[in-house]
């Protein structure tokens, strides 16, 4: 089968990148789908269009890249439109939760047609035609999250819940879809997975259990639960709880606590770290006590000590100074937004923390409010003056700028149309 991939070219602040480019799970967005799409495809052709797919009458798979999915979710959905035979194209009922709940704020890729919600991902037998069926697909959430907390921090009586699909599915079109491609439809929904998969399995039970015991460890910090690459270096007070993958190359220190977490190759994670629900991408350092929530940082990065990053995406090259926090709850009782399309527009989130661009440096010691960004090549200079980010911080206001030969001394990377 061949695959057609349909080019998405506008750029996603702060990072001022196509989508494509953009890490999930610490793999460019294309090479995630590549992997993925690789059992089922042996040739691609990149096209602007529809038009421009060449007219050759073989089975033929199409998709924008800027679409998130896993192996689960395109195995069930190759395995049905080859069943059936026919051009389509995939679909959702309006009412699932993790479509509805999560993935339809601040973006058009995924859109009503009719009784059901479309994207841009086909099935051809045939080659390309103009009639094509839509192909119900079910997220298949499931319920999980925080439970009774402070009334004020919920719409739902003092239950905090999050719907993650276990066969998840993305338009990437804003810095928010980062964020739930690698976290809350990425390692939150892989440890969903599982959950479910313990439920309906007895003999996965068993093996867990007496992989547990051999290793007199709890049956979440077993090998079976966490996946260790070559080369690592972990010092023996480490907690580290599954599903966690680490990667190759990587050196964690005294006191560090993992719960939950990807790690990529060639990180250093130095003592009293901790991390929850995260990402960290290859070549990161994070020096003692700094502390990630639901968080995703991209390669080469530092998180300096004492900064805590909540619900936050940090672009490759970037560094994050000592004692920074990002604040994740908007105290104002009013909903959280953020710039989508030359408009705030609301995100979906109770809480959600903030987004630094590529090639970022931000001294010690700033305050960031919730969904503020900052955008690519901005450096941040302490001062009394801004202390707190309240607002998105423009390349053009970079500090750096206002020195003699600015310019010269960080050079803009990743420029805006």
């Amino acid at each position: 089968m061949r695959k057609v991939i349909l080019r998405d070219r506008r750029k996603i602040p702060p990072f001022n990148e196509p989508a494509r480019e953009l890490s999930v799970l610490t793999k460019p967005l294309w090479l995630h789908q590549r992997d993925i799409l690789s059992p089922y495809t042996t040739k691609e052709q990149e096209v602007e269009t529809l038009l421009e797919i060449d007219q050759d009458r073989e089975e033929t798979l199409v998709y924008r890249d800027n679409l998130y999915f896993d192996e689960v979710f395109i195995d069930e959905f190759v395995k049905r439109a080859k069943a059936a035979g026919k051009a389509c194209r995939v679909a959702f009922e309006l009412d699932d939760p993790a479509i509805s709940g999560q993935a339809l704020f601040l973006q058009r890729g995924i859109r009503r047609q009719g009784r059901y919600y479309v994207a841009d991902l086909w099935y051809y037998p045939y080659g390309t035609e103009p009639v094509v069926r839509p192909m119900v697909m079910h997220t298949e959430p499931r319920e999980v999250g925080f439970y009774h907390v402070p009334t004020h921090m919920s719409d739902q009586r003092g239950d905090l819940v999050y719907n993650l699909p276990t066969k998840p599915f993305l338009s990437i079109e804003h810095w928010l879809h980062v964020l739930h491609a690698n976290i809350d439809f990425g390692i939150f929904a892989i440890g969903a997975r599982f959950e479910k998969a313990l439920e309906r399995d007895l003999w996965l039970n068993l093996k867990l259990l007496w992989q547990g015991m051999l290793e007199r460890k709890q049956v979440l910090t077993s090998s079976a639960m966490v996946r260790v690459g070559r080369n690592c270096s972990i010092d023996p007070t480490v907690t580290i709880q599954g599903p966690s993958f680490i990667g190759n190359n990587v050196s964690i220190g005294p006191g560090v606590v993992l719960s939950n977490c990807y790690i990529g190759d060639n990180v250093t994670i130095d003592q009293g770290c901790q991390l929850m629900l995260s990402v960290v991408g290859d070549g990161s350092f994070l020096p003692f006590r700094a502390s990630l929530y639901r968080s995703v940082v991209m390669e080469d990065c530092m998180i300096a000590q004492n900064s805590c990053l909540q619900m936050c995406v940090v672009g490759r090259g970037s560094f994050i100074g000592a004692g920074n926090t990002f604040t994740d709850f908007n105290l104002v009782d009013r909903p959280i937004r953020s710039h989508f399309g030359g408009k705030l527009e609301a995100t979906g989130m109770t809480a959600l923390g903030g987004a630094v661009g590529h090639n970022v440096r931000i001294g010690s010691g700033f305050v960031i409010f919730p969904a503020r960004m900052v955008d690519s090549d901005v450096i941040l200079l302490p001062s009394p003056e801004r202390s707190v980010v309240r607002k998105n911080v423009m390349w053009e206001d970079s500090d750096h700028l206002k020195l003699e030969g600015g310019e010269r001394l960080h050079p803009r990377l990743y420029p805006r149309d």
